[in-house]
């Protein structure tokens, strides 16, 4: 076949390289169970093509290979290069340019082939081992994800949880999180580790706990204080002040020998000797009696030994304080690491839950609207408990309630009812106030603006012998009945709807303590 420049060998269509995608580079050669075939090799990686693409100067390449290659744009073909066969354009590498050589594929899948891995007698084709066996072999040693030791695929499970240095583990104690490399020092201080009582054996005490057990323990007995300085006894625990208080005197008299030892190794004490100047430097004469400094250089060699020994223990005690604080300290740290992630969780949450609430109390206000809605224009409110809640009224507390929600039709005007128990305006303590609310609804677009159905208000007789009834028909140019700009309109109706005269007693409109009020909107026209 003749290419020409910038075009596809007759008869071969271009291929967009993403529909023969594949992450993996060629297949190794020792895959195979037989010598392979240079027409087989890839011209980049040098394994066993794997999908193959064919360039337009012939040599062939994996598809991941040719893309890498190409990625950044047209490269020359270096096996063209080396065969000493170099001729542009046909020599120039273009992912643009490129095609699938399915021959060479179809003869390469059908090659025998065998597993590489140590220990595997699986055989087969490389068709079967790309599908079956590549990347499934339990005989396979795979890198840990977390130590990246080589192990059998077959024990990356047990290596995981049991032989990993970098696994994760929790303490069993306090349930902390750490490297398994830091258990030890984990263990050093951790608040629930259980630990041991040497005087009397008393087991499994937190360390947490420990320094309170080791104070109150009746068996545990640790040297007095002031031992350092020569006192001898050894005391039980609870009882250091006793001592203390008793042994005052004694205490101070050890205080005394041991700074009286070191006075006597002073160079200025009396009889030791003298200062003298020379050349601005401060030199020692020693004395002519040579027994009595021998003398006095070992009582000031005893007293420093003495307080050696003090210094020497207070260094250890810091340097174990110190030592404690800071392991407390990498503790602390990861404790607050861990808080403000749970602090963050606990706030995601939150928001969550307000989220859920806010949904829950929308579902619940439109299954109460449900409820009681009706879309014929009629509309029944039963108002139980009207004692208590002419009460609340009276007190203020609640001077007004609505009604549910009703509606003209399924898309037509929505509405509701206001209703004063101990009126409002010109009624206000001598009469029921009712008032009829245009609502905002879904399809009020829709809808004839404004509002201009007749209305008519019932108190319901419950021997349905003489209901109380009023009518109206909507003043249009009342801001009233206009097409709702917020929730609902400004309420109007009627403020001397009912006296209240008529609800005392034995009155036929107040029954087991409930009235009803029906509204019924007129249709005509809608």
């Amino acid at each position: 076949l003749v290419h020409t420049a910038g075009l596809p060998a007759k008869g071969m269509a271009r291929i967009s390289l993403p529909s023969l995608d594949s992450s993996l580079p060629g297949i190794p050669q020792s895959v195979l169970a037989v010598s392979m075939e240079a027409k087989y090799q890839c011209q980049q990686c040098h394994q066993v093509l794997r999908k193959p693409v064919q360039a337009q100067c012939g040599h062939r390449f994996c598809v991941h290979c040719f893309k890498l290659l190409t990625s950044s744009g047209p490269k020359p073909c270096e096996a063209c290069r080396q065969e000493e066969i170099y001729e542009e354009p046909q020599s120039i590498l273009n992912s643009n340019e490129a095609f699938p050589d399915n021959a060479a594929g179809r003869e390469i899948a059908s090659l025998p082939a065998k597993c590489i891995s140590e220990g595997c007698s699986w055989t087969g084709c490389i068709k079967e081992y790309e599908a079956q066996h590549e990347g499934k072999c339990e005989y396979e040693r795979v890198p840990c994800e977390t130590c990246q030791v080589l192990i059998l695929r077959s024990e990356k499970e047990r290596h995981n949880e049991r032989e990993c240095e970098a696994r994760t583990l929790n303490c069993k104690y306090c349930k902390v999180s750490f490297n398994f490399k830091e258990i030890k020092a984990h263990d050093e201080i951790c608040q629930k580790f259980p630990m041991q009582c040497k005087d009397c054996g008393k087991k499994k005490i937190p360390r947490e706990k420990f320094l309170d057990h080791s104070r109150s323990c009746a068996k545990s007995k640790t040297a007095c204080p002031f031992s350092e300085v020569g006192c001898k006894v050894v005391i039980d625990n609870g009882k250091h002040s006793d001592h203390e208080q008793t042994s005052v005197m004694e205490h101070m008299r050890l205080i005394l020998a041991t700074m009286s030892l070191v006075r006597l190794q002073r160079p200025e004490a009396p009889g030791l000797g003298e200062w003298q100047e020379d050349s601005g430097l401060g030199l020692y004469r020693a004395p002519e009696d040579g027994a009595t400094a021998t003398a006095a250089t070992d009582g000031g060699g005893a007293a420093v030994r003495a307080l050696e020994n003090i210094v020497c223990v207070l260094n250890r005690e810091v340097e174990r304080s110190s030592l404690t604080l800071e392991a407390f300290s990498r503790q602390h740290r990861l404790d607050q690491d861990k808080i403000e992630n749970l602090g963050n969780k606990v706030r995601q949450l939150e928001r969550t839950l307000t989220m859920r609430d806010l949904q829950l109390a929308e579902t619940d206000q439109t299954l109460r609207e449900l409820q009681f809605c009706t879309f014929d224009g009629v509309f029944v409110w039963k108002i139980a408990d009207f004692s208590r809640r002419r009460q609340d009224a009276v007190a203020g507390r609640t001077p007004a309630m609505f009604s549910p929600a009703f509606y003209s039709s399924k898309y037509g005007y929505k509405m509701c009812l206001r209703l004063y128990l101990n009126g409002d305006g010109t009624g206000r303590g001598t009469h029921l106030s009712l008032f009829f609310v245009v609502m905002r609804g879904k399809c009020d677009a829709l809808l004839k603006w404004p509002f201009s159905q007749k209305v008519t208000l019932m108190l319901l007789d419950q021997n349905n012998r003489e209901h109380i009834i009023d009518a109206f028909r909507p003043d249009v140019s009342s801001t009233s009945f206009q097409r709702p700009i917020s929730e609902m309109n400004i309420a109007s109706g009627c403020p001397l709807f009912c006296p209240l005269a008529k609800l005392a007693g034995k009155s036929s409109y107040l029954r087991d303590d409930t009235i009803f009020i029906k509204a019924i909107v007129d249709l005509t026209g809608l």
